[in-house]
């Protein structure tokens, strides 16, 4: 057998070159293959091996879209109209316990009296700041209020810091100091300092706030923001109201974490951005495997149809849902954008 013309090297060290060849095509527009990256396969671990093409696929995906974003950022193409103020948090304010979905991972709650929102987002655009301009994604529909129309809450719950969860415009425009803020270690930074207090909770910790108790709960998933900053963790939250128990989950790949501290009366899991994120985005028939097991009674979906995060189609996620939960069940609540319901899903108040 001819002499092999690479020389020895580490598993660690193949996965270093092929990740360096993967950053180098991106910068160079095109989009890369495993066989870019000149691996000989017998000196490559499955583990590697599968590492690195889920970050193939990663690259490959984000190249289709976020370019695009990027010039129609610059350009200001495409708003998806503006959001009239609304009434939700006067009347939400009124019914307990009470929830509306506002898009994405964004909602607003009442419980025993305490108002909550959880990952505010709810600008047009998502992604970085260029002096007043934002560089990302599009809304795909307009949000059902305006930030200055949830100004007044008593608590906001922050999962982690990417920027589909954590918009600084928002945390802005709604800022109040007689709300606070609950995020996780490495979070405070990016929140603005016209809040009241700010509340820096570890998974694995919990804390009593106006009569509720908020325990912090290790999903699966990352908290950095940037390429730079991996100190940030990720948070899901359980919040204890009265005789009433809801999961905050935000963003998690699959785990059977929840379980342990089950049974909710609510769990609300993201069910999008799994392809090809899946390692760390559950799939719809993955959410509903961890809602059995933490004994959810109820399942509200979110983190899905409001920005093109993955490659899956926008209506895809809620379709799998509908599929994998039970037929005819009343245990999936599909909140319209902006209504308010109860624990049962059944609607409060309508939005004019």
């Amino acid at each position: 057998m001819p002499p092999s013309r690479f020389p020895p090297r580490s598993p660690r060290h193949d996965a270093i070159a092929a990740s360096v060849r993967v950053r180098t095509c991106l910068r160079g527009v095109c989009l890369p293959t495993m066989e870019h990256m000149d691996l000989e396969p017998e000196a490559v671990s499955p583990d590697t091996r599968a590492r690195l093409e889920r970050a193939v696929r990663a690259v490959r995906s984000s190249a289709r879209r976020y370019p695009r974003a990027l010039v129609q950022s610059i350009l200001s193409y495409g708003p998806p109209g503006d959001t009239a103020p609304t009434g939700l948090f006067d009347r939400i304010r009124g019914a307990d316990p009470a929830f509306s979905w506002l898009g994405h991972a964004s909602m607003v709650c009442n419980l025993a009296g305490v108002t909550i929102a959880v990952d505010p987002v709810l600008s047009v655009r998502i992604g970085a700041r260029l002096g007043k301009r934002t560089l990302g994604l599009l809304r795909l529909q307009p949000a059902p209020a305006t930030p200055e129309c949830i100004r007044g809450v008593d608590l906001v719950l922050l999962t982690h810091a990417h920027f589909d969860h954590l918009d600084r415009p928002t945390l802005a425009a709604m800022s109040d100091r007689g709300t606070s803020v609950i995020a996780p270690p490495g979070v405070g930074a990016l929140v603005p300092g016209t809040f009241g207090r700010l509340h820096t909770l570890d998974a694995g910790k919990a804390l009593s706030i106006r009569g509720l108790r908020i325990a912090a709960v290790q999903p699966r998933h990352w908290g950095a923001r940037t390429l730079i900053d991996r100190h940030r963790r990720v948070n899901s939250y359980v919040v204890q109201a009265d005789n009433l128990r809801v999961l905050f989950a935000g963003d998690t790949a699959y785990t059977e974490s929840f379980a342990r501290h089950g049974p909710f009366d609510l769990a609300v899991f993201g069910i999008g951005a799994y392809n090809p994120w899946v390692h760390m985005h559950a799939t719809p028939e993955q959410v509903v495997r961890m809602a059995d097991l933490s004994q959810s009674a109820r399942l509200l979906p979110v983190h899905h149809s409001t920005f093109e995060l993955s490659d899956e189609p926008l209506d895809e996620p809620m379709q799998r849902l509908r599929r994998a939960v039970q037929s005819g069940s009343s245990r999936l609540i599909e909140p319209q954008l902006g209504t308010i319901i109860d624990i049962d899903g059944r609607a409060i108040h309508r939005e004019q």
